[in-house]
């Protein structure tokens, strides 16, 4: 899962790709079901790792597919996560935890 904040400045994301040529990078956003089409800025190689820079507009707590393309043929398919926090203290649940109270008896059949 790739993690990204919802900035409209440039940001960076690594993949390892299928194949090395790919011309188009789509998201879906899956809330919304609105797919946008990203134009990638710039992508460098190294150790069959691509670094890819694009412009992205997000938003906090969304989930996107991301897709990235040649042609018609999918090359890479992942999973974008948008939130402003930093990931040291992100917290899924925060302050929404309930605990559960139970007697803790149970019975034994033999």
């Amino acid at each position: 899962m790739i993690v990204l904040t919802p900035s409209t400045s440039p940001q960076t994301f690594s993949c390892i790709p299928r194949d090395n040529t790919f011309n188009v990078m789509q998201i879906t956003d899956e809330q919304t079901n609105v797919t946008t089409t990203i134009t990638i800025n710039s992508r460098t190689t190294g150790n069959y790792i691509y670094t890819i820079t694009a412009n992205f507009a997000l938003i906090e707590g969304h989930t996107y597919t991301l897709v990235l393309k040649f042609g018609t043929n999918i090359i890479y398919k992942d999973k974008i996560f948008c939130t402003a926090q930093p990931l040291v203290t992100f917290s899924v649940n925060n302050n929404q935890y309930v605990s559960n109270s139970t007697t803790n008896d149970f019975i034994v059949y033999e």
